[in-house]
């Protein structure tokens, strides 16, 4: 189903791959001892020719906790990109050693260009602002392990929304799920790409824009917070002008369902404030924990090694009649 594919946008990926992954994703919590070989001799690279702390790690973690092996570098200048190097060539050398790679870089579309010549898996962990699919896997866990269901969840996204590709991510998976809604909340600066908004109609999403988080609290299922990402900005006063726009508060979580859900792809800067970690709805935490679960289970697929977990996936069938492995 996944074997050997190139994962390189959330659009890669069918309802069944989700499901599989979701599915994969659930068993290795239940039982992570189990799967402390299943990637023995395989080995991940990580090129991350940008900053990085919860993708590399986790993308590392997960390899390390399934018995495989970890090699790679965590910035460009430590690559031979420093020398001109093209992304190109490092993808073909890389192929030589190591079964699995993934790749992050502050330039859109390199991972694809990378993909085209490479002679293993390829997965995108971040593109400049064009998306990144394995937070989306880690996001989609999260979500249904707290809700057991992808589906009649309102969601909104708040902060950057032009230049997050998280948020960027996440609508075009969740549009896949019957009952989803989103709440846009956002200044005019930095609203959602008119891409998307279109992607949105075409498929009857519906949606809300809005620059008013206050008010969009009680509505509500999950509230997916991102921070005002200083590297996307050209002008450094545009970007201390919007800085500081939406600070999520103990005094905001007030107005919110008890049963609502705090996302964040972190990391924070100013626009959750620390009263609100002990709140039992901050999920930030929790959600970077089920990074190294997508990551796991999406290494798995794109290797093949569905055939050492035992028995069969069961599946199940959602609200609409598709079938779905969860």
């Amino acid at each position: 189903m996944l074997y050997r594919r190139h994962i390189l946008n959330i659009e890669d990926l069918s309802v069944q791959d989700l499901g599989f992954i979701l599915s994969v994703a659930d068993r290795i919590a239940e039982n992570p001892e189990s799967y402390g070989e299943i990637c023995k001799g395989k080995i991940l690279a990580t090129l991350f020719f940008e900053p990085s702390t919860r993708t590399r790690l986790s993308f590392e973690s997960a390899m390390l906790r399934m018995g495989g092996r970890v090699l790679g570098f965590s910035e460009a200048s430590t690559s031979s990109t420093a020398k001109g190097e093209t992304p190109e060539d490092t993808a073909r050398m890389i192929a030589g050693y190591a079964d699995v790679v993934a790749v992050r870089h502050p330039t859109a579309l390199v991972p694809h260009r990378m993909s085209a010549v490479s002679e293993v898996p390829l997965i995108n962990g971040g593109d400049g602002s064009n998306e990144h699919p394995t937070q989306t896997l880690t996001d989609l866990v999260t979500i249904h392990r707290r809700f057991g269901s992808l589906e009649n969840l309102t969601i909104g996204l708040c902060g950057d929304l032009k230049h997050g590709r998280t948020v960027h991510s996440l609508i075009k998976a969740m549009k896949l799920y019957p009952g989803t809604r989103f709440v846009l909340i956002a200044p005019d600066a930095l609203e959602m790409p008119k891409e998307f908004l279109d992607s949105l109609d075409v498929a009857g999403i519906p949606y809300r824009l809005t620059d008013n988080l206050e008010a969009s609290m009680p509505e509500l299922d999950i509230l997916y917070m991102t921070r005002i990402q200083r590297e996307r900005f050209q002008n450094p006063t545009e970007y201390r002008k919007l800085k500081g726009v939406y600070v999520l508060d103990a005094d905001k979580m007030a107005m919110a369902k008890k049963e609502m859900i705090v996302m964040h792809p972190l990391p924070r800067v100013d626009e959750i404030a620390t009263d609100v970690d002990a709140d039992p709805r901050a999920f930030y935490f929790e959600q970077a924990k089920c990074g190294v679960l997508a990551r796991m289970a999406l290494i798995i697929g794109v290797l093949g090694l569905e055939n050492r977990m035992g028995e069969g996936l069961s599946v199940h069938t959602s609200a609409n009649g598709r079938e779905l492995a969860i």
